[in-house]
């Protein structure tokens, strides 16, 4: 899937969600995901600052966004590293 797909994916899941921090996916050389705070949040492809950072694999990004694997069990599993605020990603976690 591409960084578009995936982006747009994250802009659907989130649509219904309120999210009071900026939250980043960085996914390395394949991009960003980011999302804005806000009632929806904003979701871009931009690489500024976060509140909170995620860095994860695209594949497993996916998986999560898919279904396949919980967010909180690939974070236990080191999947995903979370810098910053965990409680913008915990938040983050429920409207995926």
């Amino acid at each position: 899937m591409s960084l578009e797909d995936m982006t747009n994916s994250v802009r659907e899941k989130v649509s219904g969600a309120s999210l009071s921090a900026t939250v980043k996916f960085d996914m390395g050389d394949t991009g960003v995901i980011r999302l804005i705070g806000g009632n929806p949040p904003e979701v871009d492809n931009d690489d500024d600052a976060a509140d909170c950072t995620i860095k994860v694999a695209q594949s497993d990004l996916q998986d999560i966004l898919d279904g396949a694997q919980d967010a909180q069990t690939a974070f236990m599993m080191g999947k995903l590293q979370v810098e910053g605020d965990m409680g913008a990603a915990m938040q983050l976690a429920g409207a995926l």
